[in-house]
């Protein structure tokens, strides 16, 4: 663990913050580089701007003369609203089930994805590259004593991936890339008692004994984190089809973490004081893109890409109980939360245009499909399809110098229904009906600098 805690202070430095979850479908993000989010994201397989391209396909890193550095960040600011009514249905009310407002306003903070990027040309048929960024990052959070914390008050994840990759021109055609994605992941989920417990806790029917088991408004029930380090890889390839045209493909292996850690609450430590060690199995999907770059002219050019991500991985979220130390009841295991995914897919269109010596213009928009039918929903993550129109601007600053400025609008498509529900204690039937609103300010700004 001390080697986790070392690694978990070295990483604060690079990703600042934990990260909110609605840039791209599940908890994946799209963000790698302000530069490719001018066109929002579009052809990001086949274009070979700067030494951020190996996040996405490590073959492109053969496209770059000399040394690289690349390094930026984008700021997310996302405005995710969840809301909806709370409806208890008891004995304890006759046939009237009590329905209150569980309206969540702005459930995901702002943050900072940075990103930090190296290539060196060894020769002319190889280069290597280095590669620190996030694809995986998610926050929601209600207060303690919200009305719908008790179907989860917290869900986190961060991840920082370190990749070392390299590439080899096999001719004037095609070159092929590989790397090793060496992920940092930590998270916590976790639900609490609601404000609306106290009222039923008072509730004449209700005999003495129950109310007193029942806890006040805010407890915490169940709360699980830890951290884990897991590797996997990735393989690309390019075909220069003609120097006006290129097509590009990577595939990212899907990476399997163990958030190895501790769990606490009120309905797994029984209200005594006892340190319960836990883990909660992570799969981070794989994910695939296909690219395409074409030069239309001497200042335009266009770039589309088709995504695939293998969010079907995620189906549920399951705690473990590997010590001595078990929960309230022995329990080996607890079913935490149903996720239900389904792999999803995004299309991205953009276009450059080379305004003059200095400036290169940049714009794109792209469709994100949710990785959740509307039946599977879940308020702890409320996904949904979402629109992105993206502009941006690059500025040759110096001869090897350039910067990148991007801005990006993301809208929440379509209706995201959002039906939750679960039996307490057997005194009630509780139920969330509802929806997922919102949009997302992203903006960017990448240096770039060849030696």
């Amino acid at each position: 663990m001390m080697n986790k805690r070392i690694i978990s202070l070295a990483v604060t430095g690079v990703l600042l913050g934990s990260v909110s979850h609605v840039q791209a479908a599940g908890f994946q993000l799209a963000e790698y580089s302000a530069t490719g989010q001018g066109r929002a994201f579009a052809g990001e397989a086949a274009m070979a701007d700067n030494a951020s391209t190996q996040a996405r396909n490590p073959a492109m890193l053969t496209y770059l003369e000399g040394t690289s550095f690349s390094a930026g960040g984008i700021y997310v600011m996302p405005n995710v609203d969840v809301t909806g009514d709370i409806s208890i249905a008891s004995p304890l009310f006759g046939s009237q089930a009590m329905t209150m407002n569980a309206d969540a306003i702005d459930v995901a903070d702002n943050a900072l994805v940075p990103n930090f990027y190296f290539s060196s040309q060894i020769d002319d048929s190889w280069t290597w590259g280095m590669a620190v960024n996030s694809n995986y990052g998610l926050t929601t959070e209600l207060p303690a004593d919200h009305a719908a914390a008790i179907f989860g008050s917290e869900t986190s994840v961060t991840t920082v991936e370190f990749n070392p990759n390299i590439a080899y021109k096999i001719n004037q055609a095609f070159s092929v890339g590989a790397g090793l994605r060496i992920v940092y992941g930590e998270g916590s989920i976790g639900a609490s008692a609601p404000g609306w417990i106290d009222g039923l806790k008072a509730h004449p029917s209700l005999p003495a004994d129950v109310a007193a088991a029942l806890p006040a408004g805010g407890t915490s029930l169940k709360s699980m984190e830890g951290d884990d380090i897991a590797m996997g890889w990735k393989l690309g390839a390019s075909w220069q089809i003609n120097p006006a045209h290129r097509l590009g493909f990577a595939y990212h292996s899907g990476v399997e973490l163990e958030l190895d850690g501790s769990a606490s609450g009120l309905l797994y430590t029984g209200g005594q004081d006892v340190d319960i060690e836990g883990n909660l199995p992570l799969e981070l999907p794989a994910f695939a893109e296909l690219a395409s770059y074409h030069q239309l002219n001497d200042n335009w050019a266009m770039h589309a890409s088709v995504n695939w991500t293998q969010w079907s991985v995620f189906d549920e979220l399951v705690a473990y109980f590997p010590g001595d130390v078990k929960p309230v009841g022995g329990l080996e295991s607890d079913l935490v939360k149903e996720e239900n995914f389904k792999d999803n897919w995004r299309f991205a269109l953009g276009s450059t245009y080379q305004l003059n010596n200095q400036w290169l213009l940049r714009t794109g928009i792209a469709y994100d499909n949710t990785a959740v039918d509307d039946e599977y929903r879940t308020m702890t993550i409320p996904d949904s399809d979402r629109l992105w129109l993206s502009v941006g601007a690059g500025y040759q600053a110096f001869e090897n110098l350039t910067v990148d400025f991007a801005v990006t609008y993301i809208k929440a498509y379509g209706d995201a229904p959002i039906n939750e529900s679960m039996n307490l204690m057997d005194l009630a039937q509780v139920s969330f009906d509802g929806e997922a609103v919102g949009d997302v300010w992203l903006v960017g700004m990448q240096l770039s600098y060849k030696l």
